[in-house]
C-alpha cells in the first residue's frame, strides 16, 4: 500500500544501521490484514528471505496467553483472579507479610523484584560467554530456585511494579493445575486452534518440521550477525513462536472483544479487564502508561488508547500492539535484538492514524536527534579532535589516542528543534554540553571549546 511506503524506508534504515538480518510485519484493520512483508534474511547464511509467514519466537508476548487462559479458567468458575497462589501451589513467599493473589503476578505486582532466571537462561542457552548456567526444565525446577525469593521482596503485593518472569511461570503451573493439561496443551486447545493459528509452536520438534523459520542471530561487540541456538525451554512467561499471519489472527480476536469469525474465546468483559491499568510504570515513555493482565497500556497514543506488548529472547524479538477504537493492530517480528520492534510497529500505527510519525512520536525524533549529533568533532584549525558516537539511546564522547584518551557518556537534558542540552559528570561537577544544528552544520560547546562536526560518525 502506498500508505506505508513511508514505512518501508524507515524499516529498512533502521534494519540496516542496527545489522537486522531479518524482520516481518503486518497491519490489520477491521479484521484483516491491510499490510504484511517481509524484509532481509530469515536465514542469512543461506540467502532465503523473511517472509510475512516466517515464523519466529514472540517472547513476552506469550504472557497475554498466559494472562488470556487465566481469564478463560475464571469465567469458567475453576479460579478467581482473587485467589491466593499458595492455595494452588506450595509457595511460601509472603512479601511484607501477605499472601500473593493470582492477579498480582498477572499484573507484575507480587512485590518481588526481578530475579533474572529468564535473563541467564537464555544467555546460557546461545552460548554467551560468563553467563550464570541455570537449569530450570520443570515447575519443580522453579519452585527450587524460588526458595528464598521472600527475603528479595522489598514491597507488599500490589503496591509496586516489578517485572517478574517467574511469576508467569508461577502462572502457568497454576494453569496446568486446574485445567488437568500441560500449560502448552490449553493453549494450544482453547487459543491457538479456535483461532486457526496452525503454525504457532512451543515445541523444537515442530518448529523443526516447518520449512518457514527465521534462524536465531545474536550481534557480537563487533557488530558481526552470529547464528545461534534458540532458547527452547521457556514457557509461560515467553515460550510461542509464531508468525505475523497467526498474530494478525489474535490481534483481531482481541480487538474485537474476545472473538473471531464467530468463535469466541472469552467474553468481552475479560478482554477490558486485562486491559485495565493496574499498576503505573515506575519510569515511562507515555504518561500514564501502565500494566494490566499480561498487556501494557498506553492511555494517550496520538490521542487513543495503544494496548500491547514487546517480546525478546534475546536472538529474537518481538512487539504487538493495537487500538481498540480504531479496530487497528500491528505485529513486528525480527530475528535478532539490533532494532526495537515496538518502535517500528508504533510507527506503523502512526502512518496508518495518517500522522507523521518523525514529527509525532518524540522517541522517533530524539533517536534521529542523536544520529545526526554523531559525528567527528574539531576545534579551532582543527587543533583538538573527539568522536560523538551513538550508543543504544546514549552518545559517548570519545577522545582516542596514545597517551591520553576517554569515553564519557553525554546524559541527554533537553532536546530541542536546533538546540539540544545535555551532561556529563566530572568528579562530582555537572558540565553542560550544547549542541546547536544550523544550516549545513552542527557546532558543539563543551568546558572551555567551541567544537564543529567535520564528518560523520567514523573512527580515526
Amino acid at each position: 500500500m502506498k500508505l506505508f511506503e513511508r514505512l518501508e524506508g524507515f524499516v529498512l534504515d533502521r534494519m540496516s544501521r542496527n545489522k537486522v538480518p531479518g524482520l516481518s510485519i503486518a497491519v490489520v484493520k477491521n479484521g484483516s490484514i491491510i499490510y504484511s512483508r517481509g524484509f532481509g534474511f530469515r536465514d542469512y547464511e543461506r540467502g532465503l528471505p523473511a517472509l510475512p509467514s516466517t515464523v519466529y519466537g514472540i517472547g513476552s508476548i506469550t504472557k497475554s496467553f498466559t494472562s488470556l487462559s487465566i481469564m478463560i479458567l475464571s469465567e469458567e468458575g475453576r479460579l478467581s483472579i482473587d485467589d491466593y497462589v499458595d492455595s494452588y501451589i506450595p509457595l511460601d513467599i509472603r512479601p511484607g507479610g501477605e499472601r500473593i493473589k493470582i492477579w498480582h503476578l498477572m499484573s507484575h505486582t507480587s512485590g518481588i523484584p526481578a530475579l533474572a532466571y529468564a535473563e541467564a537462561y537464555i544467555r546460557s542457552a546461545v552460548g554467551e560467554e560468563n553467563a550464570t548456567w541455570i537449569p530450570i526444565s520443570s515447575y519443580e525446577d522453579m519452585l527450587t530456585f524460588l526458595s528464598d525469593a521472600g527475603s528479595w521482596a522489598v514491597a507488599k503485593p500490589g503496591e509496586r511494579y516489578f517485572y517478574l518472569n517467574e511469576g508467569y511461570v508461577l502462572l502457568g503451573m497454576i494453569i496446568s493445575k486446574v485445567s488437568g493439561m500441560r500449560y502448552e496443551e490449553f493453549v494450544r486447545k482453547r487459543i491457538l486452534e479456535p483461532l486457526g493459528m496452525r503454525r504457532s509452536y512451543f515445541a523444537k520438534e515442530e518448529v523443526e518440521r516447518d520449512s518457514d523459520v527465521a534462524t536465531p542471530y545474536a550481534i557480537d561487540r563487533e557488530g558481526r550477525l552470529v547464528k545461534t541456538p534458540f532458547p527452547y525451554g521457556i514457557t509461560s512467561d515467553g515460550g510461542l513462536l509464531s508468525n505475523c499471519i497467526d498474530m494478525a489472527r489474535y490481534i483481531s480476536m482481541l480487538i474485537n472483544r474476545g472473538r473471531l469469525n464467530g468463535t469466541e474465546i472469552v467474553s468481552s468483559k475479560s478482554i477490558e479487564e486485562m486491559e485495565k491499568i493496574r499498576i503505573t510504570y515506575p519510569y515511562t515513555q507515555f504518561p500514564g502508561e501502565g500494566y494490566g493482565f499480561g498487556l501494557r497500556i498506553i492511555p494517550s497514543f496520538l490521542g487513543r488508547k495503544l494496548v500491547g506488548h514487546g517480546g525478546s529472547v534475546l536472538v529474537h524479538t518481538a512487539y504487538m500492539g493495537y487500538l481498540p477504537e480504531e479496530r487497528l493492530g500491528v505485529i513486528v517480528l525480527e530475528n535478532s535484538s539490533g532494532y526495537l520492534p515496538a518502535n517500528i510497529g508504533m510507527y506503523a500505527l502512526a502512518l496508518a492514524l495518517g500522522r507523521d510519525p518523525e514529527k509525532e512520536l518524540q522517541f522517533i525524533r530524539f533517536e534521529k536527534t542523536l544520529e545526526r549529533l554523531a559525528g567527528v568533532y574539531e576545534t579551532y584549525r582543527s587543533t583538538t579532535r573527539v568522536r560523538i558516537e551513538k550508543r543504544g539511546s546514549i552518545l559517548y564522547m570519545i577522545s582516542a589516542g596514545k597517551y591520553t584518551g576517554y569515553e564519557i557518556p553525554l546524559i541527554p537534558d533537553k532536546i530541542g528543534e536546533n538546540e539540544h542540552e545535555f551532561f556529563v559528570v566530572d568528579m562530582g561537577r555537572r558540565i553542560p554540553v550544547t549542541f546547536r544544528e544550523f544550516q549545513g552544520g552542527v557546532e558543539m560547546i563543551y568546558e572551555r571549546y567551541r567544537y564543529i562536526k567535520t564528518s560523520p560518525a567514523v573512527r580515526f
